[in-house]
């Protein structure tokens, strides 16, 4: 059985005791709590503090916990309940279009995939929960990034790489494909990130009708288009799905 690693369960330790009080505490208060020598305690509240897990006031030097760790504790609740939320959907969407559907969400300068309904069939695919995929050339990463303030940020300070000849590197190009995808409320990406592969995406709001995700059908070239655009039984399909998910979030109808 591996061991734990020490350092990891005294800074876990610092951060429950720190969301256990009602108060701010001192590091005399932390140490003695814990165990800890000051001199170690200390060590482990910097650490914690320059990665914002942690914060200090400057007047009476004790600790609370900081922004980014509430940031990413509510990251994490938003998505655990996007994906609850959206499980019914997607597989009605998978089922009805035969093509497999992604759920992703805005994540390091690009799209993190938190939910995979594979196509409906007895193809042999991978599951691809945890994949990234980029903001600029995929239906998922377009629609974020339409919708999306900080996923625009994201996408237009990062170089537009090109992945297949059709993949759009220009800005002021990138900045058009934008706002048709908010005029017309969908995106799509054919053969812009990976030769023969075509997707369809739609955005999703919660109840404050902010952007919180978007859905995709995705799936072979010819399977998704015809004549080179996306077929638009399945653009309504999608943009049903996302509609659905929306309103489930609280977001009413639109």
């Amino acid at each position: 059985m591996a061991k734990n690693i020490q350092s990891l369960e005294r800074a876990a330790a610092v951060l429950r005791l720190l969301a256990g009080g009602e108060r701010r505490l001192g590091l005399s208060d932390i140490a003695s709590s814990l165990g800890l020598a000051k001199g170690t305690a200390h060590g482990i509240l910097r650490t914690l503090q320059a990665e914002g897990f942690v914060e200090q006031d400057p007047s009476s030097g004790r600790y609370q916990l900081g922004a980014e760790l509430l940031r990413l504790g509510n990251s994490y609740l938003d998505v655990h309940e996007l994906r609850s939320r959206a499980l019914v959907w997607t597989d009605d969407l998978a089922r009805s279009s035969g093509e497999s559907v992604h759920l992703g969400v805005v994540h390091k300068q690009g799209v993190l995939v938190v939910h995979h309904v594979f196509r409906p069939d007895d193809s042999r695919q991978v599951l691809e929960v945890g994949a990234m995929q980029p903001l600029h050339s995929t239906a998922l990463g377009k629609v974020l990034s339409a919708y999306d303030p900080v996923a625009h940020s994201e996408a237009v300070e990062t170089e537009l790489t090109a992945f297949t000849a059709r993949t759009v590197t220009g800005l002021e190009a990138f900045e058009s494909i934008l706002g048709l995808t908010r005029a017309r409320g969908w995106a799509s990406d054919v053969e812009e990130t990976w030769e023969g592969v075509a997707a369809v995406a739609a955005p999703i709001h919660d109840r404050r009708r902010m952007p919180v995700g978007a859905i995709a059908v995705t799936g072979a070239v010819e399977r998704i288009c015809t004549a080179g655009e996306p077929r638009p039984e399945l653009i309504t399909a999608v943009r049903e799905c996302a509609r659905a998910v929306s309103r489930d979030l609280g977001a009413g109808r639109f």
